[in-house]
């Protein structure tokens, strides 16, 4: 199938190389992809370079990629005007059998609108199918999705879409038809449910170090509740990315919008408190003083696997420490260029390629983002290099007792905290 790809998020570029490997012909009007997160995305840059050395992905004018019969539409939530010219375009220079797939994240309603610009003739149809994919397993989650949502209200053209899919539908477990308004809101309703399993472990930890309770046993006592599970019940210093962030804001804009809901606001206000936690358990143990202190931060991605900071919580502990005249040592194996570019004052910021040259004279260690490399460090070498042993875990990712047992002053989030 001839298909053209329209919009630069990472859905687009991972339709790209998926929908190219598995035989069509892709068009593309964009540039070589060189944004970083495009490049920590595990496979991707690969995946689009064969593409295009091979010709199954190309490069045309903008005429050539309107006259193609499926458009996949995955653009900036922003470019909603765009989108409806585009539609309107492509509906008066297409053919009459045309099929647009939407997976921008425009808002509920949005796909609807995008029918609106059809021509109207022949079979000239838009399709919702939510964009499900998480940064750092993208290529994965396209080619083996375990589900598809799919917004689609005219059914002679479920065939055709059920042929583009096919290659990615030996594992699916479920395909579930509705229309386009209710499959935006399904996406819009998945986020913000996770959003408050987040902010609700979040709210139990913090009031486990009040009670002195430990909230990784907790959290396992309520997973033996079928009901509940374990899935997205990790507590931690808050949750970032942008797509993730974009979808809670919308579907809190709605809820305060048609019911005077307050709900996600409270949640996206609490997560932004839950961002500074590291940072306030470090204020709390030198006793409001941090000037001329080092601190080391172990990661600043958003979550591991990717190079992105959009909203990480590294960002606004950051800050803090550099508001307090803190010299702060930073290590992340992906996202240090993107931190850079995000916090242009790196006056107080030292970056560093290995993790334990990164805690030299450090007088703490706080632990942002849980990469692998960093579950389960040397601790002997870590103590031998740091001014004062106190690591402050941002994400629990260390054994509490074991760290303590080798001399460190531990904080954890709703952990026990306590120096042997």
């Amino acid at each position: 199938m001839k298909i053209a790809i329209w919009g630069d998020e990472l859905a687009a570029w991972v339709a790209a190389a998926e929908l190219a490997r598995t035989g069509n012909e892709v068009l593309l009007q964009q540039l070589q992809p060189e944004d970083s997160s495009l490049r920590a995305e595990p496979g991707l840059m690969e995946s689009i370079s064969q593409g295009l050395a091979t010709g199954a992905i190309r490069q045309v004018n903008r005429q050539l990629a309107c006259s193609a019969e499926i458009h996949w539409l995955a653009m900036h939530p922003s470019h909603l005007s765009d989108a409806r010219a585009l539609c309107t375009e492509i509906g008066h220079r297409g053919p009459d059998e045309l099929m647009i797939i939407n997976q921008s994240n425009f808002g509920i309603g949005a796909s609807d609108q995008l029918q609106g610009c059809l021509q109207g003739r022949g079979q000239q149809t838009v399709v919702c199918l939510p964009d499900t994919l998480q940064q750092g397993q993208a290529l994965q989650q396209f080619s083996q999705p375990s589900a598809f949502l799919i917004g689609c209200e005219h059914p002679e053209m479920q065939p055709r879409l059920q042929a583009l899919l096919r290659p990615f539908s030996n594992g699916l477990q479920q395909l579930q038809w509705m229309t386009r308004r209710e499959a935006e809101f399904s996406k819009f309703a998945i986020s913000g449910m996770l959003a408050l399993r987040l902010n609700y472990i979040n709210e139990l930890a913090n009031l486990a170090d009040r009670l002195g309770v430990d909230i990784e046993v907790v959290r396992h006592g309520m997973a033996t509740d079928k009901r509940i599970g374990e899935h997205y019940l990790a507590p931690g210093c808050g949750f970032g990315g942008t797509h993730f962030t974009q979808y809670i804001e919308g579907l809190a804009d709605i809820l305060s919008e048609t019911r005077h809901s307050t709900l996600l606001k409270t949640v996206l206000e609490e997560n932004e408190r839950q961002k500074e936690l590291p940072f306030r358990k470090l204020w709390q143990h030198y006793q409001c003083d941090l000037q001329g202190k080092t601190v080391t931060i172990w990661g600043c991605a958003f979550k591991p696997g990717v190079a992105s900071v959009d909203n990480a919580p590294a960002l606004p502990v950051v800050r803090a420490l550099q508001a307090q005249g803190v010299n702060i040592q930073l290590h992340d194996p992906e996202a240090i260029e993107a931190l850079k570019q995000a916090i242009p004052d790196c006056k107080s910021l030292s970056f560093y390629s290995d993790r334990y040259a990164a805690l030299e004279n450090s007088d703490a260690l706080l632990i942002m983002t849980e990469w692998p490399e960093y579950a389960s460090p040397d601790c002997s070498r870590m103590k031998a290099l740091m001014q004062t042993p106190l690591i402050v875990d941002g994400r629990n990712l260390l054994e509490p007792e074991f760290v303590q047992h080798q001399g460190f002053v531990y904080y954890g989030v709703g952990r026990p905290a306590s120096q042997c």
